[in-house]
């Protein structure tokens, strides 16, 4: 085992790819129950879960730039850089949100008698947010190519039923205790 260094986690790996998001993305889709078990295995650590949190938004903002070039093509009145400056600024003020969804869902599990704890709820809802990171990609390359519409409304129909899919299945987890 070594230690991987600038990790202030404090993760022990046996090797670089125990710390790599894209298999634990991928077997997220297969078996979120496990990936899950597995960060809760870890040290606990706040900053830990904020890079999930983290990663989550800077795939989001990435996701909407083609959208926002396709905008700025057709309304040039005002500018792609306007534009994505405004969905950075959304995207960082909605961190108290996930914050707060992620107490609720501990409430609600709570009182439905949920044995977990508090960073297992947000632990389960920022994985499942990073977990549906591929879907928002393809959404964001659907919305530059296609525009707003019925097709670009049922992918996102999908996408959000998979997160919540995603998402329940690991705050199940979490709340076995």
């Amino acid at each position: 085992m070594t230690f991987a260094t600038g990790w202030k986690a404090g993760c022990i790996v046996t090797s670089i790819d125990d710390m790599s998001l894209v298999p634990d993305i991928a077997e997220s889709w297969r078996a979120p129950r496990k990936v899950l078990r597995r960060h809760l295995a870890r040290p606990r650590s706040e900053a830990f879960l904020f890079t999930f949190l983290f990663t989550f938004l800077l795939i989001a903002f990435v996701a909407q730039t083609p959208h926002a070039a396709r905008l700025a093509h057709v309304m040039p009145d005002v500018p792609l850089n306007q534009r994505l400056y405004a969905a950075a600024l959304g995207l960082l003020a909605s961190i108290p949100l996930w914050y707060g969804l992620a107490a609720v869902s501990r409430l609600v599990a709570r009182g439905l008698g949920g044995q977990g704890s508090w960073y297992g709820a947000r632990l389960a809802l920022f994985w499942a947010l990073v977990a549906v990171t591929p879907g928002m990609l393809l959404m964001g390359l659907a919305l530059g190519f296609l525009g707003q519409g019925v097709q670009t409304n049922v992918l996102g129909a999908v996408i959000g039923a998979a997160f919540l899919v995603l998402w329940c299945a690991m705050i199940i987890e979490a709340e076995r205790g």
